[in-house]
């Protein structure tokens, strides 16, 4: 696997439109935290590609589990990480099942509502590790869910 220097804004850019293209009822809207002071703030060492995958699984999978349809994605940066927040206000996960969520084929009780195979949030799990990154996730039953991916940008 090849790094080289990136912006994480245009990896979500691209990540948004293969979305949109894919399934024309899903939106994803994508904000800005704060003014980005320096390109370095939102620049890692990564693969474009496989960041890509990552960032699609997580926008696709709050719209597919929002009656909306609709994925909502920040940007911010603190003094040693790019942080992005992938949310939702769909059906959440259950406290029971958090602990499971990137278990490779776990599939939840929400699977009734969305085709999927349990690879996911696994494979995204593996790629943002892959960038000495993180992902926590917070969520509530009935209320929506955050992913929050921290990389530590150049």
């Amino acid at each position: 696997i090849s790094f080289k220097e990136v912006r994480l804004d245009e990896i979500l850019l691209d990540a948004s439109n293969d979305v949109l293209h894919n399934q024309s009822r899903h939106r994803v809207n994508i904000a800005f935290e704060k003014e980005i002071e320096n390109d370095d703030f939102i620049s890692v060492q990564g693969n474009a590609y496989l960041l890509k995958v990552a960032f699609i699984n997580l926008m696709e999978n709050g719209c597919k589990f929002s009656q909306n349809n609709q994925s909502n994605v920040s940007i911010s940066y603190d003094g040693e990480n790019t942080i992005i927040n992938f949310s939702d206000n769909g059906i959440g996960i259950g406290p029971e099942e958090l602990q499971q969520i990137f278990t490779p084929f776990y599939r939840g009780k929400n699977k009734k509502f969305a085709d999927g195979n349990g690879i996911g949030l696994f494979l995204t799990h593996k790629i943002i590790s892959l960038h000495k990154g993180n992902v926590t996730i917070q969520s509530k039953e009935n209320n929506g869910t955050t992913f929050t991916v921290k990389i530590p940008h150049v």
